[in-house]
């Protein structure tokens, strides 16, 4: 088994489909998703962390402002959905947040943490055709894009 982590994917690129568990009890498929609006996939390493907690808390707070540019936003980590429902419960969340427990989605994008055990945090603008129209990943999972920049980045591609 090779060690090297999969190629990232890449804006211009065509985003895999999957189809993951939310803390809305219900299964979220990127591509019914995208049919009717522009996604942005989060993946983000771990409920309850400090840097996690203020990024999905931002993207609640400005709920309003993805949603005005068509864009729903799709955060994703490695957590069950029951830590995940917890963590939103606990912080009143708009978004729905996604459970990929293994990794094999964040891995599918090349945003798989080199320990093989969180997601590093990674952003993935994808138009209504399932093209990439903007990709981020992180240098390492405590860093993080303000939504100032990432509005700014959807206004500019989408």
């Amino acid at each position: 088994m090779s060690s090297e982590a999969p190629s990232a994917v890449t804006a211009g690129t065509q985003a895999p489909d999957f189809s993951l568990p939310s803390t809305n009890t219900t299964i979220v498929s990127l591509s019914t998703v995208r049919s009717h609006k522009s996604v942005l996939l989060a993946f983000f390493p771990k409920a309850f962390t400090s840097v996690c907690t203020s990024e999905l808390c931002a993207f609640s707070d400005d709920f309003d402002a993805f949603a005005e540019l068509d864009v729903e936003v799709l955060p994703i980590s490695v957590d069950t959905v029951e830590v995940l429902q917890q963590f939103r419960d606990a912080h009143g969340m708009r978004v729905q947040l996604l459970s990929d427990v293994g990794g094999a989605v964040a891995r599918q994008f090349g945003a798989m943490w080199t320990d093989g055990l969180i997601a590093n945090r990674a952003y993935f603008l994808i138009d209504r055709a399932g093209v990439v129209q903007w990709a981020h990943i992180e240098q390492h999972p405590g860093l993080r894009r303000e939504n100032e920049e990432i509005l700014e980045k959807i206004k500019s591609v989408i």
